[in-house]
């Protein structure tokens, strides 16, 4: 499928060094453009940078079986491989300029009760041995600082400051935030220090990683890989083993639930949506003001289950 063409191949390496564009989203452009042109050589016989709005329309009614969302991800790529295209003077126009998005529906995010985030410390208090501990402290830091799974995962050692209580964390392009850290998830991350050091032994710092990929056994020694961390999908299987003993359907929890739970949460006891935007890491806080949706449900709840005038004239 992927017919090389130099000018795509220069935008990803524009996207890596301009933008420092994470390694996913570099393959995610990548596959988009490759579609495309891919498309416009077959239907068309022209490739994408000599593609027309017509072409492109035509490519975009081809993507009929997938959702508005992935719909709205893949003109995206486009729009901006041709921006990049006209700001390198290889095309005057720009065929995507008038291509609207799909107008997209408000996706409001899947969240825990707090009484459910209880119920998943509970169970996870019941996980024995090493491998417990460090669930534990993985789990304080995803629900105490609303990390993406990916910013979990690879967090290395150096970026907890317990004398300043705060973890510096690198988001998305790069980024990096600082999200402070409360009293629970410190003493559950230094439990595990202690264990991970033990694991380790004289190998404890020469791994960079918070979180070694690690393989438990019972009864056996604990096998480590130095360079390379707990995988998402290893955490990702292991919240769903916690969901099922915690009496919660496991199709409702992912790590990016339990972020999603931080910031409804942290919204519902008051706090402000600046403060969770630069503790979430969202570079617009329309990003953030997702959660404001779920807040209101929560005080709407609250009004009609405790206010005295609903309950005497209902």
């Amino acid at each position: 499928m992927n017919d090389f063409n130099p000018h795509i191949d220069a935008f990803l390496d524009m996207l890596f060094a301009e933008r420092n564009s994470a390694k996913n989203t570099r393959a995610a452009y990548e596959k988009d453009l490759a579609c495309v042109n891919e498309f416009c050589l077959q239907k068309c016989k022209t490739d994408i940078v000599k593609a027309y709005e017509d072409d492109l329309r035509d490519y975009l009614k081809s993507l009929s079986q997938f959702s508005k969302r992935t719909h709205a991800r893949k003109l995206s790529a486009i729009k901006q491989f041709y921006k990049f295209l006209c700001s390198e003077n290889i095309r005057e126009d720009n065929p995507s300029k008038f291509i609207d998005a799909p107008k997209m529906e408000l996706a409001i995010p899947k969240c825990l009760s707090e009484k459910e985030v209880n119920s998943l410390f509970e169970s996870a208090s019941k996980y024995q041995g090493d491998e417990g501990i460090r669930l534990r402290a993985m789990l304080e830091l995803l629900y105490s600082l609303g990390l993406r799974v990916s910013e979990l995962v690879g967090l290395p050692l150096r970026a907890i400051q317990f004398e300043r209580n705060i973890i510096l964390v690198k988001g998305k392009g790069s980024k990096e935030r600082i999200v402070p850290i409360g009293k629970p998830a410190v003493k559950a991350v230094k439990e595990w220090l202690s264990v991970r050091k033990k694991i380790l032994g004289d190998k404890d710092k020469a791994s960079q990683f918070l979180f070694p990929s690690m393989t438990f056994k019972s009864g056996a020694k604990t096998s480590f890989k130095l360079n390379s961390h707990i995988t998402r999908q290893r955490f990702f299987q292991i919240l769903k083993e916690l969901a099922a003993l915690a009496s919660i359907n496991p199709e409702k929890l992912s790590p990016h639930v339990v972020r999603h739970a931080f910031a409804t949460h942290l919204l519902e006891r008051g706090a402000d949506l600046r403060s969770l935007q630069s503790m979430l890491g969202h570079a617009d806080i329309a990003t953030t003001q997702i959660y404001t949706h779920l807040a209101n449900e929560h005080l709407m709840k609250t009004v009609l289950e405790h206010h005295p005038l609903v309950k005497i004239r209902s």
